[in-house]
């Protein structure tokens, strides 16, 4: 028999679990967003070395976000309620510099929405190449 307080505890893990999945969204939504927008700014580029940085990047990220989303869907259940955002032209290196720094910093905020160490390495595997990306683009010129 559900007791008043198990019943009551249920809907606050649901909630919980709510907020949890909304966060894992919006942190998909914004790598899938980025797998984008880093070939639009691969193919609107002047510059061979950027051209190449970010190619590996929009390359690279789709199976860290593959491997993610599988990883949670796995243990969590389908995610739904993807997000979009609007692309934006290139501007400059510093621009897309900024971006993915940005990018990174967004992730990091929301990365605490799972505790699964193993979902936790693949994040960082995605903060690992989008710190990879910035690398190429700040030094390799």
């Amino acid at each position: 028999m559900i007791t008043k307080k198990d019943f009551l505890n249920r809907g606050s893990l649901l909630n919980e679990q709510r907020n949890t999945n909304s966060d894992y969204v919006e942190m998909i939504s914004l790598l899938l967003h980025s797998r984008t927008q880093a070939h639009t700014l691969h193919l609107q580029t002047e510059s061979y070395p950027e051209h190449k940085a970010l190619n590996e990047y929009y390359d690279g990220i789709v199976d860290i976000i593959d491997g993610l989303v599988e990883s949670y869907q796995g243990k969590y259940g389908i995610l739904k309620g993807y997000k979009s955002y609007d692309l934006t032209e290139y501007k400059s290196t510093e621009s897309s510099t900024k971006y993915l720094k940005d990018l990174c910093g967004k992730i990091e905020k929301l990365r605490d929405c799972c505790k699964d160490s193993y979902i936790q390495n693949q994040i960082d595997t995605a903060c690992e190449l989008i710190n990879s990306t910035v690398y190429k683009l700040r030094f390799l010129k």
